[in-house]
């Protein structure tokens, strides 16, 4: 790494959003919006988009049977499995809540269960909640369901039900190999575990698999993050996220279990990356921008080929919804003119769904500044470009501008007289290039300092 390189890092290492939504949610303007403005914002969007379009459907199952230290999901650890049944018979309840709101079924592109961990639930389990939401509704011919896995509990059961479902996306949590970490994040996952996981899923006829990594987690060298890639190499999962850890103890407790000092420090967590950078591409992958890399018969990366990447709050998506809501407890629904979030705890999401109504904690409307830098954030953070026309050139006010001057002398983009465009130097440093449009953050920045990991 140069010198020029080091300094890139220690200017950009800031905290810094993910970009599924803008604004973010710290900068929601809504504490509890009234059941009845939420309902009129997600009217709109599926009469505007569902009969073209269709829906997307993110399920958040939260039970764990253990603590990943490393892990700021919402997450609810038990080793009580009596709470499936009740649980899943809420998230029913909530979707019947927005089946009475649409005057015709809505079309299911693309479904995903997030968690916590999905496979904590049973096969039986699991085909129960889905027949339920597929009833009353159509799906797709092109859809796109998924699910995240423990490589541990991930049965061939799970995986065959799943498929007669309609799943053909799986993505393993797999973070590092290296024994040492694992134990420090309580994370303990054989490789063979991954391999009958993996081989499994591409037996019953599954297209793509991912694996989860992570950089910058506590004890890493570039010699472990090495081996973990290499034992990945064996396997050649069809698409890779491999993600900035975000250490971020006030958010998650467990964390605190271990201290900055035994993490790698500015300069060596940004040599990880670009180790696996490297790896990751001799082995064919392609970098796809934030954090996820694809081999060129993956749907991203035709997606990317094509410009029709999007991203909401499951991340990077082929699917050009409008409308993506949020069942279970925490979360979240995006109805392009609004997002909307669920209560964080199961006691209260359940309780609220019992009662007929929405587990509404809080949201936030749009306004047409909110909705002209969102296309902005999404063009850059999707298609590595940005038209600067058509409104989006009031954006960058004098300051915007200096920093985009500046971004260009680095190279890491390239400016036009009407756009710019990501350099590849550049992709590493796409959350900081959202960043200069984010006015939100820009006009509150202290309020981001202990909510966004940072950037590197």
């Amino acid at each position: 790494m140069n010198t020029q390189q080091e300094n890139l890092i220690l200017k950009y290492n800031v905290p810094a959003p993910r970009y599924t939504s803008y604004p973010t949610v710290p900068f929601w303007d809504n504490e509890k919006p009234a059941t009845g403005q939420w309902m009129q914002v997600v009217k709109r969007t599926f009469a505007e988009s569902n009969a073209e379009k269709g829906i997307s459907l993110y399920i958040h199952l939260p039970f764990c049977e253990a603590l990943c230290t490393y892990c700021g999901c919402n997450k609810r650890i038990t080793k009580n499995h009596k709470v499936e049944g009740g649980y899943l018979q809420a998230v029913l309840s909530e979707w019947r809540l927005y089946l009475a709101q649409f005057p015709e079924k809505p079309v299911i592109r693309e479904l995903h269960l997030g968690g916590g961990t999905p496979t904590f639930f049973s096969p039986e389990n699991l085909r129960i909640l889905l027949e339920g939401i597929y009833e009353g509704a159509e799906l797709h011919p092109e859809k796109e369901f998924s699910f995240e896995g423990h490589p541990n509990n991930t049965t061939t059961a799970h995986l065959q039900t799943l498929y007669d479902l309609g799943f053909r996306r799986v993505s393993y949590g797999i973070q590092d190999f290296d024994l040492k970490v694992q134990v420090t994040i309580n994370r303990i996952q054989p490789y063979e575990n991954v391999r009958i996981a993996t081989e499994e899923a591409r037996r019953i006829g599954y297209d793509s698999v991912n694996f989860d990594l992570i950089y910058g987690l506590p004890y890493q060298t570039l010699q472990s993050v090495g081996e973990t890639i290499d034992k990945v190499a064996r396997l050649m999962p069809d698409r890779i996220a491999f993600y900035s850890y975000a250490h971020v103890p006030w958010v998650s407790p467990g964390q605190r279990s271990y201290t900055d000092k035994d993490l790698p420090d500015n300069a060596e967590k940004r040599a990880l990356y670009e180790l696996g950078l490297a790896k990751f591409k001799a082995l064919g992958y392609t970098d796809i921008g934030m954090d996820h890399f694809a081999l060129p018969h993956d749907m991203l990366y035709k997606a990317l080929q094509n410009k029709e990447l999007h991203r909401n709050f499951m991340g990077y998506t082929t699917c050009q919804t409008d409308l993506m809501i949020g069942l279970g407890t925490s979360a979240i629904s995006d109805a392009k003119y609004g997002y909307m979030q669920n209560q964080k705890k199961v006691e209260a999401y359940e309780n609220a769904v019992a009662d007929g109504e929405l587990a509404i904690l809080k949201g936030h409307f749009l306004s047409a500044e909110d909705l002209l830098i969102k296309e902005a954030i999404l063009s850059i953070a999707c298609k590595g470009e940005l038209n600067l026309t058509g409104g989006v050139e009031e954006l960058t006010e004098t300051e915007a501008q200096a920093e985009l001057d500046q971004m260009q002398d680095e190279g890491l983009i390239q400016l036009t007289a009407t756009g710019l465009q990501v350099t590849e130097a550049g992709k590493p440093f796409t959350r900081n290039i959202c960043m200069v449009f984010d006015r939100k953050l820009r006009y509150n920045a202290k309020a981001g300092e202990q909510v966004f990991s940072k950037a590197i």
